[in-house]
């Protein structure tokens, strides 16, 4: 690998580790922002989809002609249109087996349903219109005739030998039964452990609730026989590959996915959907782009939902409390169809993140992926990694109530030390760097540990509960992915970042320009960031699993020492010099040039780049361009990790629960921009904290979605939150070149076992050892008057 160490950023105003605003800001509060619904094309038309009112049931036939005579419909498709195309399904891609070696049975979900709907909102088919009016209206008249069967919607419920078959392939509605680790060696651990700790938790199902609802428009070239999809996502390049090879079964290069702003996704808009191919097939049916736009009600039943299982915990202690083994028995719940991803979460992100950052010796998970009739569950924000660190820090709190010690001990007790590192985890990742008691020391000093009792006292006064929680945590980022960095020299004067990544709320923008910049010295202000055109990209792994600046900021910091190399030879030409002697430098303002070693003649990058644009008759080897398009290969994963520490009151009366207290203290590694840092972790805290004390998803015994609209699913508010505090304790990754750990899913996995811990410890007073989230008031309540009846 070339020299890409980063330059000392401390005299550079717009470079690493400075707390730049972010650039997209004025445009996106200046509502110029161009999502994909702002979006309108000559001609376009407008879908509406029919979906299925009912759970679970035979469908015997769809009455189309009623549709087809509304006033502006255009057309009427159901599956066995889509399937005349030509169109393939879509399917987990996950390369997942059985504990008995066999694959698992995936599930080929197509566009449409077409045998049998499989829950509530499956779409049967969809109509285009004039006016998106008329299509709702044709789709109102769209008559569904279906033997309406049982439906069942728990995991561990479909697991009964009487519960509903959703597939006849699929025997006993389990799609995967997927173990690891030694079961012997775990059971001798357990057997012959001074102490064992167990606990069912239940991990909530949780609605994603992007702030902008899935939007798509479909475009289809006759000439070329090429498809344009504009559509939010987390990744073009990805995208375009699951389209063209699995759904359209067309080259790659006969697919164009196209991404503008996207306000918000945290894992749902990541993979391809029903109502994507259907636009194209209309598209190219019709001669004309088709639109499609889903209201908040179709968002809470098409978007696919997160978390959702059911679990065994089990954690053996020696008799000095130092952790044997841990053991994770689960149900999880992949909803009517396999998604994209959906068993990741509760089979390979529980085994490399129950470990943390605890020296665990010995692993087993243990989990029956299962379908239901509900939507489909996929990746939420942390997929998997919040649950491992939450269910081991519930059982390190319950085995310290059991066994009288201190649950900050017992966790020092069994951190992994910095002596260890490079520490080989049981999961078989390979932690770097790390000091986990000194963040967690720091992070109950920045908490004000020890003067919570005063706080307490304080809060009995008023007729509150007061308590406190701890989250330690420590998760593995998304596996490495090979991803684009190109460096574009502009005629303007401007410089192009392109790369695979793509922004859906992060701000990649600026910490991908200040990393150029201290790696290059091109003016700040002059740098633009191209991520959502798939045409552009050869590589990309896309955003996801915490990964984006490790990944891209390579990626940036590699193509920029190709630029430095190709610029030496040309600066050797203009300077009329060798391009030994030619050295790259920074001047006193801190941007890139090229100068003459131990003379004071230079050019700086920029009038560089514009020289070799314009010269004429220039020698056989000078570049044409500093232009440079590279392909970072890979990095390992990383491993962020850090120290919630969170207080709460409760309100007996009322089982209210208030956030009223929260610090955190985290090793991101090394950290680019603190202020979009701090963001990333304030943004993970809230959606942990909406899972623990608001949100969750319920269906009736029919499979009917009994949580489905904002009057029945509660959000955290700004009003419900506290200031957060949050500092760094940085220990750089050593596995990439920039030294980062990654941040985005971070404030999940602590704010989920800090929260449910000091709910715990403010009812500990009513013997009350364990609630599952969500603790809503109701719960709260009725859990306090459970007991003092």
């Amino acid at each position: 690998m070339p020299d890409t160490a980063m330059p000392d950023p401390t005299r550079l105003k717009f470079g690493v580790g400075q707390s730049v605003p972010r650039n997209e800001d004025p445009i996106l509060l200046q509502g110029r922002g161009r999502y994909t619904d702002d979006i309108d094309l000559p001609g376009q038309l407008y879908a509406v989809m029919v979906r299925s009112p009912y759970a679970h049931g035979i469908i015997r036939g769809i009455d189309t002609a009623a549709a087809k005579e509304v006033p502006g419909v255009l057309g009427v498709y159901t599956g066995a249109d889509l399937a005349e195309s030509g169109f393939g399904p879509m399917r987990c891609t996950l390369p997942l087996k059985n504990r008995d070696g066999s694959p698992l049975h995936n599930i080929e979900r197509p566009p449409l349903a077409m045998d049998k709907v499989r829950f509530v909102g499956d779409p049967v088919a969809f109509v285009v219109a004039e006016s998106r009016m008329a299509a709702r209206d044709g789709a109102e008249a769209v008559y569904l005739d279906i033997d309406i069967l049982p439906a069942v919607t728990e995991a561990s419920a479909a697991a009964a030998a009487d519960a509903p078959l959703l597939y006849d392939h699929v025997p006993g509605n389990q799609v995967l039964d997927f173990h690891y680790g030694d079961s012997e060696k775990v059971a001798e651990a357990f057997a012959a452990a001074a102490h064992v700790t167990k606990l069912s938790i239940r991990n909530n199902r949780v609605v994603v609730c992007a702030m902008e609802p899935r939007s798509a428009i479909g475009e289809y070239e006759a000439e070329t026989g090429r498809y344009t999809l504009h559509v939010g996502s987390q990744g073009v390049f990805g995208l375009r590959a699951q389209m063209a090879n699995d759904v359209l079964k067309v080259p790659v290069d006969k697919v164009r996915i196209l991404t503008g702003n996207v306000g918000g996704s945290f894992g749902m808009k990541a993979s391809c959907y029903p109502e994507y191919p259907c636009l194209l097939h209309a598209a190219k049916v019709l001669g004309w782009p088709v639109k499609w736009t889903d209201d908040r009600t179709g968002s809470f039943l098409s978007d696919q939902h997160g978390r959702d299982h059911e679990v065994e915990a089990e954690l053996a202690l020696d008799a000095e409390g130092r952790a044997l083994a841990v053991r994770l028995t689960a149900f999880a719940n992949m909803g009517g169809y396999l998604a994209t991803v959906a068993p990741l979460m509760g089979t390979g992100n529980f085994v490399k993140n129950i470990q943390s950052n605890y020296a665990t010796p010995l692993i087993e998970v243990n989990t029956r992926c299962l379908v239901t009739n509900t939507t489909p569950v996929s990746a939420y924000r942390g997929a998997g990694r919040p649950e491992g660190n939450y269910f081991f820090e519930r059982l390190l709190e319950q085995a310290a109530k059991e066994t009288g010690r201190s649950a900050i001990e017992l966790r020092r007790i069994n951190h992994i030390k910095p002596d260890a590192f490079p520490f080989k985890a049981s999961t078989g990742s390979v932690y770097d760097s790390g000091d986990f008691t000194a963040v967690l020391d720091e992070a109950l000093a920045a908490g004000d540990w020890d003067g919570f009792e005063a706080r307490r006292a304080e809060s009995k006064a008023r007729g509150k509960l007061r308590g406190r929680g701890i989250g330690n945590f420590l998760e593995c980022t998304a596996p490495p992915m090979k991803e684009q960095g190109e460096i574009r020299f502009n005629e303007d004067g401007t410089v192009t970042i392109i790369t695979g990544t793509l922004d859906y709320g992060q701000g990649h923008w600026t910490p991908f320009a200040q990393v150029l910049h201290a790696s290059l010295g091109v003016p700040f202000e002059s740098i633009r960031l191209v991520q959502g055109d798939s045409d552009l990209l050869i590589a990309g792994g896309g955003t996801g699993g915490s990964k984006s600046l490790m990944a891209s900021g390579a990626a940036i910091m590699e193509a920029a020492q190709k630029v430095i190399e190709k610029g030496r030879v040309a600066a050797a030409h203009m300077l009329e010099a060798a391009v030994a002697d030619i050295e790259f430098e920074r001047d006193a303002q801190g941007l890139g040039r090229f100068a003459i070693a131990g003379t004071d003649r230079s050019i700086g990058i920029m009038e560089l780049a514009g020289r070799i644009r314009t010269a004429n008759n220039p020698p056989p080897d000078m570049p044409e361009s500093l232009d440079v398009r590279h392909v970072f290969e890979e990095a390992p994963m990383a491993y962020p990790n850090g120290c919630h520490v969170c207080e709460v009151e409760i309100e007996p009366e009322t089982g209210v629960t208030e956030v009223v207290r929260y610090v955190s203290v985290n090793d991101f590694g090394v950290i680019v921009n603190p202020l979009l840092v701090e963001g990333q972790a304030h943004g993970g805290i809230v959606q942990g904290i909406g899972q623990a004390l608001y949100e969750n998803v319920a269906y009736s015994e029919e499979g009917q979605l009994l949580s489905g609209s904002y009057q029945d699913y509660c959000l955290p508010r700004a009003g419900d939150l506290p200031n957060f505090g949050f500092a760094s304790h940085p220990a750089p990754c050593k596995t990439n070149p920039i030294g980062a750990k990654g941040c985005g899913e971070a404030g999940c996995a602590g704010s989920l076992p800090a929260v449910m811990n000091a709910v715990v410890d403010a009812l500990s007073k009513y013997g009350i050892t364990h609630m599952d989230m969500p603790a809503t008031p109701e719960r709260v309540w009725r859990a306090i008057h459970e007991r003092i009846a």
